[in-house]
């Protein structure tokens, strides 16, 4: 199974759930998971099961990442 494929196939369904600001490929404990960032981590109580990460997405685990809202910089303050 490749994850960049099943990240595909599931990005536009995360990048559509609350606070989430990006997905990607990360790793935690030496394997590799599907990282989704999210402006807050949301208790999973308040929110409706449609609207939250899944822990494993085709058998690969799933890692929320608390990030804040990013903000873009401008070209010009770059040192």
């Amino acid at each position: 199974m490749d994850i960049d494929d099943v990240l595909h196939r599931h990005e536009d369904r995360l990048m559509r759930l609350p606070n989430v600001v990006g997905v990607g490929i990360g790793e935690k404990n030496g394997k590799p998971t599907i990282r989704v960032l999210v402006t807050r981590k949301t208790p999973a109580g308040s929110l409706q099961p449609d609207q939250q990460v899944p822990p494993i997405i085709e058998g690969i685990e799933t890692d929320v990442l608390e990030v804040g809202t990013p903000a873009a910089l401008d070209a010009g303050s770059r040192k």
